[in-house]
């Protein structure tokens, strides 16, 4: 009964990990001794899912000015992060350590 209440613990910090971002990030980094290794990888993955949100953001800052086209490019930009935050989502409630399509193995860098 223990385990399955850690590994179900893990499961939650993992998942905070994308539902609060960074947050999520910092609260698992600030109990880093308590956490097992599935919550430190998806706090890997939600680093670089925070990283994504601000490149979007900042090019779809840049390209707002461009009437349609613009937008349209911010839009499948913000959808396709979104869609990566909701299979980190589901990764980290399942409890497998799979990095996000496209920019998860840039998690590898990070060293938590």
């Amino acid at each position: 009964m223990a385990k399955q209440k850690k590994e179900d613990n893990e499961k939650l910090y993992a998942f905070l990990c994308y539902l609060i971002s960074i947050i999520g990030v910092v609260i698992v980094l600030a109990t880093k001794k308590e956490r097992g290794k599935l919550s430190i990888y998806h706090a890997q993955q939600g680093m670089v899912l925070f990283i994504a949100w601000i490149i979007t953001a900042i090019i779809w800052g840049a390209l707002s000015w461009i009437p349609l086209i613009g937008w349209i490019i911010g839009y499948i930009l913000w959808l396709g992060v979104l869609v990566l935050a909701i299979i980190g989502i589901i990764n980290s409630l399942n409890g497998t350590m799979k990095p996000l399509p496209i920019i998860g193995h840039f998690g590898e860098k990070f060293h938590f």
